[in-house]
């Protein structure tokens, strides 16, 4: 059931794009601000009755990880689109389900089947992100492209190192969204013109805090600390797909014929790293 929490947050994520879209012109650092914001007070208001903030006493290295995981990668994350063209820094971004695969494996050593799924599903992603265009990398914008792998460094890490932090409750993550709202207001503000959202734009904006922005984080949160990781690192290459089916199904994108075949590696990919739990011997 853990695994399936955090394969429920690559759906919400899904909607990532097209809540982004919708929200107009409003900066990405002041929309993750504002999203991060809503998510950590509706986290809030769903831990007040056992009162859940209690949670958040814990040793600095647990705040570090958090804050550094949700912020680090969204601020590196936000800078590598500034300083590099989108498709080259997005795909880049997108190694880190394949580096979650290989640091859930350390120590218990590299399964073949999480390896080759994890890349069959990088080359669906490949597929969706690139347009089947390919890439060029140009050192003009190299520092664009560490920024990048940087940003999929830090939520792989965060992803496998909260597994040692497995007693600590969920509730913390409130916390993390808060502080990272914050932080992201400061950063905003440092680097960013304020643009605020029409009164539709505002809905987009709350659907982002709610879903993607918001309950998703609580449900990776449960996936990393007690879910199949390497699992949830190949099935995480189904979110650039199911946000593509999204943005079709809202009429913002087209269906083409790459979207069917990254589909089925993306699709593929996940069953084969997930044979061990999908066809577990009774």
């Amino acid at each position: 059931m853990a695994t399936l929490a955090g394969f429920g947050a690559v759906v919400l994520w899904a909607t990532l794009a097209l809540f982004t879209t919708l929200s107009g012109a409003v900066p990405p650092l002041q929309l993750l601000a504002m999203s991060f914001a809503i998510g950590g007070t509706l986290g809030l208001i769903a831990g007040a009755r056992r009162r859940g903030w209690r949670s958040w006493r814990q040793p600095w290295p647990v705040w570090a990880l958090g804050v550094g995981g949700l912020f680090g990668y969204h601020l590196l994350y936000v800078l590598a689109l500034r300083w590099a063209p989108a498709v080259q820094a997005s795909l880049i971004a997108y190694l880190w389900p394949l580096m979650i695969v290989l640091l859930a494996s350390l120590g218990t050593g590299l399964r073949a089947h999480h390896l080759i799924g994890a890349l069959i599903g990088l080359a669906g992603a490949a597929l969706i992100v690139t347009g089947g265009q390919g890439i060029a990398l140009s050192g003009e914008y190299a520092i664009g492209y560490a920024t990048a792998l940087v940003a999929a460094v830090f939520w792989a890490g965060y992803s496998v190192l909260s597994r040692r932090f497995a007693q600590v409750p969920t509730d913390v993550v409130t916390g993390f969204c808060l502080a990272t709202a914050a932080l992201a207001t400061v950063a905003h503000l440092a680097l960013e013109q304020t643009v605020w959202p029409s009164g539709t734009e505002w809905m987009a904006v709350v659907g982002l805090g709610t879903g993607p922005v918001g309950l998703a984080f609580f449900l990776w949160d449960i996936g990393v600390k007690r879910g199949d990781l390497p699992v949830l690192g190949a099935a995480s290459y189904a979110a650039p797909l199911l946000s593509t089916i999204v943005l079709i199904v809202a009429g913002q994108a087209e269906a083409t014929w790459l979207i069917g075949l990254a589909s089925v590696l993306i699709t593929g990919g996940a069953i084969l790293a997930a044979r061990d739990m999908l066809f577990r011997r009774s």
